[in-house]
């Protein structure tokens, strides 16, 4: 009986010399499960958050045993947004109603755009157009709409013209955000497309072209204005007046290749980028010759754009507009009426000049090309509102880069692939 007492007693109480494993035993569980339940921890992103798990989970033998591992997934490239458009419309004395409606016709909230009055009108007339501005409830919910308030004197036939020109557009490069064309306007041109139209023919487009009419061939241009050298009374004063000649004359310049053109263009953004900052000195040396040059607007970005070997194959030869001329052409074209009708949609040119303040035929042109309502925008798809009872649709405003073209899309993209065709395009650049 003592024996078994014994026997009982050792298995319940055994000797200290045999109990000390049980607690580094005790110890290494506990540990063990800590680690176990920590490792099972994951972060809402299914990644472990611990660093040691990868290492432990994932061997780099696993790299060489599973096919998954060996597969990458084809970089995302998504559909290119539609294209942007930051224009210029400028004007002058008594342009200001004109300038309010060429802007109404070309607005669109995914655009940007400067709008100048010259220092030869009123102050009034600026101030209405400023208000105008900044009232305006469209206006102020996409800010981009700028108008320059320190008015520049600018004389059409001197370099005063492209001097506004280069402002907008380091205004448009430095405060208009994300935009690819660059558009001049004057308050006496009115486009004959829409600006979904417009928005939906160059979506197609690359990005780099510039559409500028331009020739080497200047003709009776070299002695009756390239060789007179002209002083432009806009750059130092305050009155306009006609340029003043000097008496001398001077060579046609040897360092570039002189070319003319229209005076209204669509340019790209990496070439305005290219005119403003001129990392090649050459817009420079080129501003500085136009400085004393006959219509400089018609010579100064053909010249750059024609002389640098970085856009010189991006030109098409078009300044998509429609423009009626005497044959020769005078200084000023004629100004277009209702008789012109037809002739303005069979062009399919998106723009047209020059018109007279409200003549009947822009009425026309909203009615039938346009489906714009007297003082309204020209309805595209961000304008989601209701036409009854005379409501401007565009007072309401969906998602603005949704697009509803009309025939006018058409009417562009046959011009367009025309411009851009085997047979026009490589044969008219820069030549």
């Amino acid at each position: 009986m003592k024996n078994l007492k014994s026997f009982y007693k050792h298995l319940k109480y055994p000797p200290i010399t045999e109990r000390k494993w049980i607690f580094p035993l005790a110890i290494g569980s506990l540990v063990s499960l800590f680690i176990l339940f920590l490792t099972t921890l994951i972060s809402p992103n299914a990644t472990p958050l611990l660093l040691f798990y990868r290492h432990y989970t994932t061997p780099p033998s696993f790299a060489s045993i599973f096919v998954e591992s060996k597969l990458q997934s084809l970089p995302f490239s998504p559909v290119p947004a539609p294209p942007r458009f930051a224009y210029l419309i400028s004007g002058s004395a008594g342009d200001g109603g004109m300038l309010k409606r060429t802007l109404q016709a070309l607005y669109h909230p995914n655009n940007q755009y400067v709008v100048h009055l010259d220092a030869e009108s009123s102050p009034d007339e600026r101030l209405d157009l400023h208000k105008f501005v900044v009232n305006h409830p469209i206006f102020t919910k996409f800010k981009n709409v700028r108008m320059i308030t320190k008015a520049n004197l600018v004389t059409y036939r001197g370099p005063t013209m492209v001097s506004n020109t280069l402002h907008a557009a380091a205004i448009l490069l430095k405060e208009g955000g994300e935009w690819d064309w660059f558009i001049n306007l004057s308050a006496s041109d009115y486009p004959l497309v829409t600006q979904d139209d417009l928005i939906h023919a160059f979506s197609h487009l690359p990005r780099d072209l510039n559409f500028i009419d331009h020739t080497s061939d200047i003709g009776w241009k070299e002695f009756q204005r390239a060789k007179p050298i002209i002083i432009d009374p806009g750059l130092y004063m305050n009155k306009k007046s006609d340029v003043f000649w000097i008496t001398q004359r001077r060579s046609v310049p040897t360092a570039f290749k002189l070319f003319t053109g229209s005076a209204w263009m669509a340019l790209s953004r990496p070439f305005i980028d290219f005119c403003i900052w001129g990392w090649d000195n050459l817009p420079r040396t080129v501003l500085m010759y136009y400085a004393n040059f006959i219509s400089t607007p018609e010579g100064y970005f053909h010249t750059v754009v024609c002389n640098t070997q970085e856009f010189r194959n991006t030109t098409v030869n078009s300044d998509l507009h429609f423009i009626s001329w005497d044959n020769p052409p005078k200084q000023h074209p004629h100004y277009l009426t209702l008789d012109d009708m037809q002739k303005l949609v069979d062009s399919n040119a998106p723009f047209a000049r020059k018109f007279h303040q409200d003549d009947p035929v822009l009425d026309k042109i909203d009615n039938e090309l346009l489906f714009r309502g007297q003082g309204m925008f020209i309805p595209g798809g961000w304008c989601t509102g209701s036409r009854e009872n005379g409501k401007d649709p565009c007072s309401v405003v969906g998602n603005i880069t949704v697009l509803r073209p009309t025939a006018g899309a058409k009417r562009l993209e046959n011009l367009i692939g025309s411009l851009l065709s085997v047979d026009n395009f490589r044969s008219r650049q820069c030549i």
